[in-house]
């Protein structure tokens, strides 16, 4: 391997690294702000947008360890934000559920989410967006093999 090409990839890691940071704090603030962790929301924001989920399989939706979603879920539960529902036609399955409150909870702190996620990525115009997601596609898509 050539030392440039690895020095290089190194860099292109630590940028990379440190942008996701930057942005995720800022992201992971005004959540909190708001009175639930990254992950609530993840949850609330899955169920609004996709609707009920089998619990079993929010973890790889939100890249949440599967051991983590049910405490996750029994705190939204706590907060009245969604129920838990069994499956009908198979006990094993439970559904995740948002419910009204979290329905209402989402409505009320998303619009200014996306503002505020939209104000982040200003830097780049709409071509540089579209570069960039094609990019990081490109980049993602190999690591997933590994």
């Amino acid at each position: 391997m050539e030392k440039e090409a690895v020095s290089q990839s190194l860099k292109l890691y630590i940028v990379l690294s440190r942008a996701y940071k930057a942005i995720n704090e800022h992201v992971n603030k005004y959540i909190q702000e708001n009175g639930v962790n990254p992950t609530e929301f993840a949850v609330l924001e899955l169920l609004y947008h996709k609707g009920d989920q089998p619990m079993q399989q929010i973890g790889s939706k939100i890249l949440l360890a599967s051991g983590s979603i049910t405490y996750v879920v029994d705190k939204l539960e706590q907060k009245g934000m969604l129920n838990r529902i069994a499956c009908p036609k198979d006990r094993r399955v439970t559904y995740a559920q948002i419910s009204e409150e979290g329905k209402q909870f989402i409505q009320r702190i998303f619009p200014d989410h996306e503002i505020q996620i939209h104000k982040l990525m200003s830097s780049l115009d709409e071509h540089e967006k579209a570069e960039a997601i094609e990019l990081l596609k490109k980049l993602g898509i190999p690591a997933g093999k590994f």
